[in-house]
C-alpha cells in the first residue's frame, strides 16, 4: 500500500488474532472465577441458613446463624470481585513495535 510501511500494515487475520486474545483473557480472568466461586457458595449457604436450622446447631454457635451470615459475606465478596473484574478490566499487553 502507498504510504504505509511494512511494519505498519495489519491484515484481516491479525486483527481477528487480537480480538480473540482480548475476549479469551477476559473470560479466564481469575477474578472472574474466584467471584463465580464465591456467589455459588454464598449462595448454598444462604439457603442452608434459611432452610437447615435446629436449635442445637444455634446453640452450638452461640445463638448466630452461621450458615446464613458466611453466606451474606461471601455473596458480598462474590459482588465485589466481580465489580473489580467490571470496573478495571483486563488489557492485552501492548507489544513495542521497536522490539519487533
Amino acid at each position: 500500500m502507498a504510504g504505509t510501511t511494512e511494519g505498519e500494515e495489519m491484515s484481516d487475520n491479525e486483527a481477528g488474532t487480537e480480538a480473540v486474545k482480548s475476549a479469551s483473557s477476559a473470560l479466564f480472568d481469575l477474578r472472574t472465577v474466584i467471584a463465580i466461586l464465591f456467589l455459588v457458595y454464598g449462595v448454598v449457604l444462604t439457603v442452608m441458613g434459611f432452610v437447615s436450622d435446629t436449635p442445637e446447631e444455634l446453640a452450638k454457635a452461640g445463638g448466630i446463624d452461621i450458615n446464613l451470615w458466611s453466606g451474606i459475606v461471601m455473596i458480598v465478596i462474590g459482588v465485589l470481585f466481580v465489580a473489580w473484574a467490571l470496573w478495571r478490566p483486563l488489557k492485552p499487553p501492548v507489544v513495542d513495535p521497536a522490539e519487533e
